[in-house]
C-alpha cells in the first residue's frame, strides 16, 4: 500500500442503482457540477427491468450493468474507476454543496478514507434525533454506512480486495477492514438521505429492526440470513 498521498484529488463517484427510475435523474443532476469539474461519476446497473438506465446514461461518464446487489455493483464500479478516491454514493442521497471542496482539503492533507455525516429529509423532529445517533455511533466506533458516503483512497480499496461479496452488512465489514489502516475521517457537512424508508415502515419499527440486525452481524450470523431478516420486515426495501 503506497503512503504516498498524491497532493491532487482525482475523484470517482460511483453510484449502485436499481430500479430507480423515478429518481435517478435528480440524483444524477445534482452531481454534474462534480463531473463539470474534471472528476467521474459511474452509474453501476444491478439489473433494472425499469428504464433506469436509460435515464442514467447521458447524465454520468460511465453505466455499467452487474449482477444484483450493492456488493457486487460498487465492486465493478471501482474496478473502473480511474480517480484517485472513490466515493460510494447511494442514488436516494444527496451530497452537500461543498462536498467537492471538503474532500479535496482532506485528501490533501493524506485522508486514507472517511464518511459524511447525515441528516434524514423528512422534517419530524425525531428523524434529527435519528441522524444524531447515526453520526455519534460512527464517531464512537469507526464504523461507516453506506447512506452515510464512504469515501476511500482507490490504492487502499484495492489493496484490501474491495467489498466482499455479501447480501448485507458489505459496507461494516470494510469498515472494520479499513479501520486496522486508519480511522475514518470525518466531514461534518451532512449529506442528506431519503427518509422514505423510515417514514413507509415506521421510525421506531426501523430503528429495532436496524439493531436487531448489527447485533445479529455482531453476534456471528450469516449476512445471508440477516438478508433474509430484512427482506420480510421491510416492505419497500430495494436489495
Amino acid at each position: 500500500m503506497d503512503s504516498d498521498t498524491p497532493k491532487a484529488l482525482s475523484l470517482s463517484v460511483v453510484v449502485p442503482v436499481w430500479m430507480e427510475a423515478g429518481g435517478i435523474k435528480h440524483a444524477l443532476q445534482a452531481l454534474q457540477p462534480i463531473r463539470q469539474a474534471g472528476h467521474e461519476v459511474i452509474v453501476v446497473d444491478g439489473g433494472s427491468s425499469d428504464n433506469t438506465p436509460d435515464l442514467a446514461r447521458p447524465l454520468c461518464d460511465l453505466l455499467l450493468a452487474s449482477g444484483p446487489g450493492r456488493a457486487v455493483q460498487m465492486n465493478a464500479g471501482a474496478a473502473k474507476a480511474r480517480g484517485n478516491l472513490i466515493l460510494f454514493l447511494h442514488a436516494d442521497t444527496r451530497l452537500p454543496e461543498d462536498a467537492l471542496a471538503r474532500l479535496t482539503d482532506a485528501y490533501r492533507h493524506g485522508l486514507t478514507w472517511g464518511r459524511f455525516d447525515v441528516r434524514l429529509s423528512g422534517h419530524r423532529w425525531m428523524f434529527r434525533v435519528v441522524a444524531w445517533f447515526m453520526n455519534w455511533r460512527s464517531r464512537l466506533t469507526g464504523i461507516c454506512t453506506g447512506d452515510q458516503g464512504m469515501f476511500v483512497r482507490r490504492d487502499v480499496f484495492e489493496a484490501l480486495g474491495g467489498f466482499r461479496l455479501m447480501p448485507l452488512m458489505e459496507d461494516v465489514e470494510l469498515s472494520k477492514r479499513l479501520k486496522l489502516v486508519a480511522r475514518p475521517h470525518r466531514i461534518a457537512a451532512p449529506v442528506t438521505t431519503d427518509s422514505r424508508r423510515w417514514e413507509q415502515d415506521g421510525v421506531w419499527s426501523t430503528i429495532v429492526l436496524m439493531w436487531r440486525l448489527r447485533w445479529r452481524y455482531w453476534r456471528g450470523d450469516a449476512p445471508e440470513s440477516l438478508a433474509a431478516l430484512w427482506r420480510r420486515n421491510v416492505r419497500h426495501a430495494k436489495h
